[in-house]
């Protein structure tokens, strides 16, 4: 991966955005978008949009949403510790003992979730799991009245946990679903204005609020009525142990694009980003889904009077946890692989079945 765009998304990943809140990630999508696309700007409810070639045909929207699961605050209590709920889908388990950081109106503060010590509970405590009602953020506030002059109810937060490089081209860290959505199609955008020749109008959208209903994506969608999306997000990889591949199907890290062939896809946008992956000879594996597929191509494909969408996903490991981990390669390819695609559409491409 070039250094530019790898620095980027390690910027993309370190800015907080919970469902609801993604300002600060979505400044610096629309500001990595401005150096390259033709048009960027935001909508009421928090979309970012990356317009290439505009009133080229056919219109294409590349939807990546870019909220991250978190924290919101629900009431501080008298000794000043800080309740929460969770904003998103959370094993709780995963949160014991972890840092987080508070977005607060008088700026960010740190602060670790805490539990009761495993040396003070009873024999039968010790054997249950840690459920949210009974986990706490601890501010280092002496009581109450400190706290609450830091913290309101309704402050978000995320977990502190930073990028990590790994070996073999693997990056772990928070947020990875799905900011690596939104990075993979501001870099499907960034490779098609790097050639000459192209038809379709391309829109790179980083959708809000797809961890707690995919709302960010029905909105855009209807505002921008393309002819044709892809969405873009991760799905488990399953190289790891206990994971069934009779259940789940085979995708390793390292595999590259995963393309999904489901009930609500259109098989000739599917079709077509199969016919560019080996066009381009680029490695990848099939997904299969029955129904619904728990992306935004669940809320763009039922827009207006139907739009045309495929999905195209990245392997993950250890999905809503804050060391989610990809590998460097597959990012690229799912670029690439839609890069391509866009490229071969011409101007009477024709998505009616």
């Amino acid at each position: 991966m070039r250094k530019e765009s790898y620095d980027f998304l390690k910027r993309l990943l370190s800015a907080p955005g919970p469902s609801g809140r993604e300002e600060a990630a979505a400044r610096v999508w629309r500001e990595e978008a401005g150096r390259f696309a033709d048009g960027v700007r935001g909508d009421r409810m928090g979309n970012s949009f990356a317009t290439l070639n505009p009133g080229g045909r056919p219109r294409v929207m590349l939807s990546g949403h870019i909220d991250e699961i978190g924290l919101i605050v629900t009431h501080v209590d008298e000794q000043g510790f800080v309740r929460f709920k969770g904003v998103g889908g959370w094993d709780p388990q995963v949160l014991v003992g972890q840092r987080v950081r508070l977005r607060t109106g008088s700026g960010e503060i740190p602060g670790v979730i805490g539990k009761k010590a495993i040396h003070l509970m009873e024999s039968e405590e010790r054997k249950k799991a840690s459920e949210i009602k009974g986990l706490w953020i601890d501010i280092g506030a002496r009581d109450a009245e400190e706290a609450r002059r830091s913290v309101r109810v309704g402050d978000v937060a995320v977990l502190d946990q930073e990028p990590v490089e790994l070996p073999n081209g693997r990056l772990a860290s928070r947020s990875l679903d799905n900011r690596m959505g939104a990075f993979v199609v501001l870099e499907a955008l960034r490779l098609l204005s790097e050639e000459e020749g192209l038809s379709a109008e391309v829109v790179a959208v980083a959708t809000v609020q797809e961890e707690v209903g995919i709302y960010g994506a029905r909105g855009a969608a209807f505002g921008l009525d393309p002819d044709a999306a892809i969405a873009v997000d991760v799905t488990h990889a399953t190289d790891t142990p206990g994971v069934p591949k009779n259940e789940h199907g085979d995708h390793p890290l390292g595999s590259g694009p995963v393309i999904a062939r489901a009930s609500v896809l259109s098989p000739l946008v599917t079709d077509g980003l199969v016919s560019a992956a080996e066009r381009e000879g680029i490695p990848y594996t099939l997904e299969a889904d029955s129904s619904r597929t728990g992306t935004d191509a669940d809320a763009i494909h039922l827009s207006r009077a139907g739009i045309a969408t495929g999905l195209v996903s990245c392997p993950n490991r250890y999905m809503h946890s804050p060391n989610e981990m990809v590998e460097l390669g597959d990012l690229e390819g799912c670029a690439r692989l839609i890069a391509s695609y866009v490229r071969s559409l011409g101007p009477d491409a024709d998505f009616v079945r």
